[in-house]
């Protein structure tokens, strides 16, 4: 129970964080827009996208950190700790000083015959690109301080981090309309510095809370946890690096059927389908040290359990947004945008129902990645979602149409690698039969998904336009949770759901008085 009541305050922590930054981002934004113009605006984010293509492997090292931070926190061996703690700050110098120094190089290539960048604008771009590059490092060698406040589960902090962040950079943003002197250089050295201020906040914090952030490489630096962490991090990397490629591949592959129009209407789809997970990955972020700490503590049926109701209840927040969504993408769009691109409307809501069934596997790929046995699955993954890119260039040369090709995707990414390859491996590694996982999530679930669509859908007859999208959301709404709790949920889950609610109100009551 008190875990529950923790996964809930950290939940609200980051949502709080979520939403302010959120805010801030969008008043910062505009104000840089209006500050430096369209042309430098744009020159910054295309210098900025160039790095940016190597975030996937900043964040795959992030995850391994992470990871095995919060196993050990679970072990309660605070010597292990030490020693990831001070691998962990080599391996990230090392990827940092690395990154710093490939950058360094391409920015040669970039700058000479790959990047369109206006006359008179190249110098300032290269101090943006330098100032970006040292960025860049900076935030890599915070990695290691994110991890040990993520073993903690000190959400609170890293909250107040995030939106101390955000208001340096709006900051940076109103400086940059007062300055007198070249509005994209100062903007992009100012940006960088941000990215040592919060470093140097979180490494003091750190150092003075948490006794395993000793930096002693020579004592407590061992050659094997490195070798682990690597390998760990490496695999993690494969499979990413496979989804950025197919990814991209596949928009390129699009491009060359079918132009740039089907190409907006797949960044739109895109689009919706990123702020759905940035709601879910919020709570998948408070989950997952909980779900790792139990595996490291040797309680594998905690690890099971957990990893059991937190499948469930990822499905349910995705959902809860997913289905009104899907049921009302064509009035959505057409609110939003106005003028929708053709095929816009498939492609999110094909985007959101794979999404939906990578939630039903999400607190078994949590605990998978907690016994740190991910390799097979990982290359299982790797191998369809590089099959999918020469099979759409094989559909579209037979004269297939993007909706057979999408079909695919919900087949390989949805169903087998969201679903069928996952539950195998949790059965493989975990000792959790797929059977049970039938009887106890994918039955309840489709049920439920069933119950909730049919009367969405009778409810969206009924009326029009804005109306129809918010009373189709409340009936789905309430429908969903009455499911999710009679139908989804055990009886231990419902058990706990009442002692929670009677916690939390205890405490809310207490507080008041």
């Amino acid at each position: 129970m008190h875990e529950g009541f923790r996964i809930i305050k950290n939940t609200g922590y980051l949502y709080a964080k979520m939403g302010i930054t959120m805010f801030i981002s969008l008043y910062t934004t505009r104000l840089i827009l209006n500050s430096l113009g369209a042309s430098d605006f744009g020159i910054f984010n295309i210098v900025g996208g160039a790095i940016a293509m190597l975030g996937f492997l900043n964040a795959s090292m992030a995850s391994a950190t992470q990871r095995f931070m919060s196993y050990y926190e679970g072990a309660k061996d605070k010597d292990k700790q030490k020693n990831i703690f001070n691998v962990s700050i080599v391996l990230h110098f090392c990827i940092a000083v690395s990154v710093a120094v490939l950058l360094l190089a391409a920015g040669y290539f970039f700058f000479n015959g790959i990047l369109n960048i206006p006359d008179g604008r190249i110098d300032a771009a290269k101090i943006v690109y330098g100032s970006l590059i040292i960025s860049t490092a900076f935030t890599v060698m915070t990695v290691p301080y994110e991890a040990v406040m993520n073993a903690h589960e000190n959400m609170k902090y890293y909250a107040i981090v995030g939106i101390f962040e955000s208001l340096l950079k709006l900051a940076v943003a109103f400086a940059c309309v007062y300055t007198s002197y070249d509005k994209l250089i100062v903007y992009g050295m100012l940006m960088a510095c941000i990215p040592l201020v919060t470093m140097t906040i979180m490494r003091v914090y750190c150092h003075k809370k948490y006794e395993e952030c000793v930096i002693k490489p020579r004592i407590y630096y061992k050659k094997a946890v490195f070798r682990e962490m690597v390998g760990f991090a490496g695999w993690n990397l494969f499979a990413t690096g496979a989804s950025v490629i197919t990814n991209n591949g596949v928009s390129i592959v699009i491009n060359m059927f079918f132009g740039t129009v089907v190409n907006a209407a797949q960044g739109i789809a895109n689009q919706i389908n990123g702020q759905l997970m940035a709601l879910t990955v919020v709570m998948s972020k408070a989950i997952s040290p909980v779900i790792t700490k139990s595996e490291g503590s040797r309680n594998h049926e905690k690890t099971l359990q957990m990893a059991e109701t937190s499948s469930k209840l990822l499905f349910f927040v995705t959902s809860l947004l997913a289905f009104p969504a899907i049921l009302m993408m064509p009035d959505i769009l057409q609110i939003w945008l106005k003028n929708v691109p053709e095929f816009a409307t498939f492609f999110a809501s094909v985007q959101l129902m794979i999404f939906l069934c990578e939630q039903l596997t999400g607190g078994y790929g949590t605990a998978i990645n907690a016994t740190g046995k991910i390799k097979e699955i990982s290359v299982m993954k790797s191998i369809f979602k590089f099959a999918y890119l020469p099979l759409s260039y094989v559909l579209f040369k037979s004269g297939f149409s993007v909706i057979v090709s999408y079909s695919f995707l919900f087949i390989i990414q949805g169903i087998i690698n969201g679903l069928v390859i996952p539950v195998c491996y949790v059965d493989k590694v975990l000792g959790y039969s797929k059977r049970k996982y039938f009887i106890s999530i994918f039955l309840p679930v489709v049920i439920s998904s069933f119950i909730v669509l049919v009367t969405g859908r009778a409810t969206a007859f009924l009326c029009n336009g804005v109306i129809a999208i918010v009373v189709t959301t409340l009936v789905c709404t309430v429908i969903n949770v009455v499911c999710f709790y009679f139908i989804v949920l055990s009886k231990r889950e419902t058990a706990l759901v009442k002692e929670l609610f009677k916690t939390l109100s205890l405490r809310l009551f207490h507080h008041r008085c």
